[in-house]
């Protein structure tokens, strides 16, 4: 692929030119202007971020009963939402990645990640327990990740959150909440892009949770993607819903 100025690229594009836009100076020598922080779905909530000097985040592992191949992946550091076996397989990971958990601030690989205390259902954690919406910076770029979510978000959640720029959503119902929630907790959070997670893409993954088809009805501007590649720069102006296919550890 060619290098292009990033003026002639319009913005809604320039996912598309990663890992980056380019600049030509006055000497005609191409320079980086924008390098990208690139985002893998691993299957069910378990996304791989990178960042663009290859610090590496990777959230909520899964055990082989999910219907995925389990995600292998290199990573500095791993978020675990909860202790249930498809979100909390750290053994399933090559290395020794740092793990984060719970409520509150922890640093690992140069980076804060805030762990805001929610409840795994909609009934203060009485019938599946507590869960973690885990917010971090990259690049950045502003993540939040709402693990299982089970309600929607307080006022006092919603605040302690900060600012959202992309959100990884559950949107299957069961076990989280549902698309409608889904939707209304998007607004509560008001991200520029949204990434759902935790459906059934086919019948390989048993779970009795819902497809995607019932969330992305709520939007206009729904995209799909093998991998996203995104910086502050390239956020879009227009919220948009971004599924990503799946990809296979390794590939």
């Amino acid at each position: 692929m060619g290098r292009f100025r990033c003026s002639e690229v319009p913005p809604y594009r320039r996912l598309a030119y990663s890992p980056a836009c380019y600049i030509i100076n006055k000497d005609g020598i191409s320079k980086n202007e924008v390098r990208a922080l690139e985002i893998r779905w691993l299957g069910h909530s378990c996304f791989l971020f990178v960042g663009q000097e290859g610090v590496s985040v990777l959230t909520d592992p899964f055990d082989q009963s999910v219907g995925y191949p389990t995600p292998k992946a290199e990573t500095d550091v791993v978020t675990i939402s909860h202790h249930h076996f498809d979100h909390d397989a750290v053994q399933v990971l090559p290395g020794k990645p740092q793990v984060i958990e719970g409520p509150g601030r922890q640093t690992a690989a140069g980076l804060t990640f805030k762990g805001t205390a929610t409840f795994h259902d909609a009934e203060r954690g009485a019938k599946r327990g507590q869960n973690t919406v885990f917010s971090f910076t990259l690049d950045g770029v502003s993540v939040v990740h709402l693990g299982d979510l089970g309600h929607l978000l307080t006022p006092e959640q919603r605040e302690g959150i900060g600012t959202v720029d992309i959100v990884c959503v559950p949107v299957g119902g069961f076990y989280t909440i549902d698309a409608g929630q889904a939707y209304e907790t998007v607004q509560q959070l008001n991200p520029k892009v949204i990434l759902p997670m935790h459906y059934k893409p086919d019948e390989a993954v048993t779970l009795p949770i819902a497809g995607v088809d019932d969330f992305l009805q709520h939007f206009t501007q729904v995209k799909k993607a093998k991998t996203l590649e995104i910086s502050r720069a390239s956020l879009p102006q227009t919220q948009e819903v971004v599924v990503l296919e799946f990809s296979a550890p390794g590939k």
